[in-house]
């Protein structure tokens, strides 16, 4: 698509001469709708003085860019205006506009028309050519002009990408901008930057985000070795990835009219360092490339971690505030074997509270693999990776099988952009609307349940067989056995066997062996609780702030709440909470410990048997896992 092709020549007005900003707005909106693009004049009219409200289009240099977008548009369009002797339009540098171009979008998935727009954007930003439309004497020369100058110039991706290489003694400067709507002004505020920088034989790199995404996003390498990084945005930018870094933050519009301004202070080097709260947590755009295939892989577990983080906390409080409501008010001992399955529900209040968690608990295998996708293959892996975290977490696999989503998503979507980098222009532009969500998500279904269900509901098939074996020998080594098992996955296969092999036992009268399984759910989040206190150094600031809520999940029996942790560090973690776990297990059944309600932790005391070496055990597995969490875990980044 050319430029030219979303703008109607009846659309073109080189001789207007409205008074205020209100004319010249009314006489853009009327220059529209003759190129019967709006089905709603007043409606676009709305939205055009709506976007005006937020913050001025007139980006100075006598030029103004207004813009509306929504379903009173059927098709995108451009019209133009020349005002000869300009127009007082509130302009950021205070001069009258006399060139003004306005958009009108669409509110369609379908964006191809905003790569061109973004190239106009920029193109604006040359001197000569927009001097050359001013004095056009005709529409149909106006739109030769455009023609010849789109014709000649790059498009905007080879335009950001082609910026070169730094010399060994150049200052170098990344730069992220970024608007509300991601039309013009993000493009604009780009190219400034990049004349500012050279102007001043400086290099820059600038990462875009419009609304098509983001565009030359800047590599970890890249960040690592920057002198200064400029964010010139009016819209929510990832700024985790910056931490430690110098970061000048200024608006969007100041990317376009302080442009020079903003490199120079860049090279005296007198900006503030970034610290960031989630520095831990990179962003897909910094985990995209740069640093060992180990580093990529930590980052962007971590983006899903942190991501998760939230609902692991929010839903497991809840859900223990839940218990500890019906621990209060219920009677243990008068309540049925029936009745104690449902201990969290029991009465009203606990319910509402059980519900909710249970809810926020539902998000956390999608999120934890949709964001591991995003950070491995963009904002189009997203959709990808929740549908196979959601398999997952209602399939057999857990959150090991999410993890496995999480990554295969990043990487179907990898594969499918080079796939569609070989397709016509046509169909490469809709890839990312079309053919990567489809084929993502039918790729990703299909691996999901012909390959990572089928094995691991395998696996918890042996292990159900294996356990039901082993009721009749040594009890205390079947303690170790279901203890490990409570922690090697946390909700998955292996968690879900040992549990309903105990929910079981409970209803053949054998309650020794909940008993064993529930502290060995227990153990993983109260050791990481006290680990996180103990250990300071071996878990990120992230990790030691939200580390002791899980002193209060582990107590209420959520062993969800160490999923974080053991996603974030699987071979460290693992290995500690198993084998803690699988002692306290032992020790539960070595002591005789008994239970008979499937749920509840220590809010279910009035009905476990010799429930203080119950606690005792309890504490001997956190010790166990604490002490090998600090001496296994590698000393945290942060």
């Amino acid at each position: 698509m050319r430029i030219t092709d979303l703008l109607d020549v009846r659309s073109i007005s080189l001789d207007a001469a409205p008074k205020t900003k209100k004319e010249a707005l009314d006489t853009l909106v009327e220059l529209m709708s003759k190129s019967g693009k709006i089905n709603d004049v007043e409606g676009y009219r709305k939205l055009v003085y709506a976007r005006e409200e937020e913050s001025t289009t007139g980006i100075g240099e006598g030029i103004a860019i207004p813009h509306g977008k929504g379903d009173c548009v059927d098709k995108p369009g451009l019209a133009a205006m020349v005002v000869k002797d300009g127009v007082d339009f509130e302009s950021l540098d205070d001069e009258p506009a006399s060139l003004f171009f306005l958009i009108a979008a669409p509110n369609t998935e379908d964006n191809v028309h905003l790569d061109v727009l973004s190239k106009l954007s920029m193109m604006l930003m040359d001197g000569e050519f927009t001097e050359s439309l001013r004095n056009a004497p005709s529409p149909e020369q106006f739109m030769e002009i455009i023609d010849k100058a789109d014709e000649e110039k790059k498009s905007v991706d080879e335009r950001l990408s082609d910026m070169g290489e730094a010399s060994a003694d150049q200052i170098k400067i990344l730069a992220v901008t970024s608007c509300p709507t991601g039309i013009a002004h993000t493009y604009m505020a780009a190219e400034g930057l990049e004349k500012a920088a050279k102007a001043q034989n400086c290099f820059i790199k600038v990462e875009t985000r419009g609304s098509g995404g983001a565009k030359n996003v800047l590599t970890n390498k890249e960040i690592e070795e920057a002198d200064c990084i400029i964010v010139a945005a009016d819209a929510q930018v990832p700024m985790d990835r910056f931490d430690g870094k110098k970061v000048i933050e200024r608006q969007v519009s100041d990317g376009i009219n302080k442009a020079d301004e903003l490199i120079s202070l860049a090279i005296s080097g007198d900006v503030p360092v970034y610290h960031s709260a989630n520095a831990p947590a990179k962003t897909s755009g910094s985990a995209k490339a740069g640093g060992s295939i180990g580093h990529q892989i930590y980052t962007q577990l971590m983006n899903g971690v942190s991501h998760m983080l939230p609902f692991v906390v929010g839903g497991g409080i809840l859900i223990a505030i839940s218990f500890l409501i019906d621990g209060l008010l219920v009677d243990m001992n008068a309540l049925s074997a029936a009745e104690r399955a449902n201990f969290g529900t029991i009465t009203p209040v606990a319910a509402l509270f059980k519900n909710i968690g249970g809810v926020a608990f539902g998000f956390m295998l999608p999120i934890l693999a949709g964001f591991i996708a995003m950070a491995i293959g963009d904002r189009p892996a997203l959709a990808v990776g929740f549908v196979g975290g959601m398999m997952a977490a209602n399939g057999s696999s857990g959150f090991l099988g999410a993890l496995a989503a999480g990554f295969a998503a990043g990487y179907i979507i990898k594969g499918l952009c080079r796939l569609c980098e070989k397709l016509p222009e046509a169909l490469e532009k809709i890839a990312p609307v079309l053919i990567y969500p489809v084929v993502g998500i039918l790729v990703m279904g299909l691996l999901m349940t012909f390959v990572v269900e089928p094995v691991m509901g395998g696996i918890n098939t042996a292990l159900n067989n294996g356990l039901a074996s082993m009721g009749g020998s040594s009890k205390i080594l079947l303690g170790m056995i279901l203890g490990g098992m409570m922690a090697i996955d946390m909700g998955g296969p292996f968690n879900k066997a040992a549990y309903v092999f105990g929910t079981a036992a409970i209803a053949a009268g054998n309650y020794d062996i909940m008993a064993a399984v529930m502290i060995g759910g227990m153990t993983p989040p109260c050791a990481i609780a006290l680990a996180t206190l103990l250990f300071k150094n071996k878990f990120t600031k992230e990790e030691r702030e939200s580390g002791p809520t899980n002193f209060i999940m582990g107590l209420a029996f959520i062993t969800e709440g160490a999923i974080p942790f053991a996603a974030a560090d699987p071979l460290h973690v693992l290995p500690s909470c198993i084998i803690g776990s699988a002692a306290a297990g032992a020790l539960s059944m070595a002591f005789g410990c008994t239970l008979m309600a499937p749920h509840g932790g220590i809010f279910v005391v009035p009905v476990m048997g010799n429930a203080l070496m119950y606690l005792a055990a309890l504490v001997v597995g956190t010790a166990i896992s604490t002490v090998l969490l600090g001496m296994l875990k590698k000393k945290a980044d942060a």
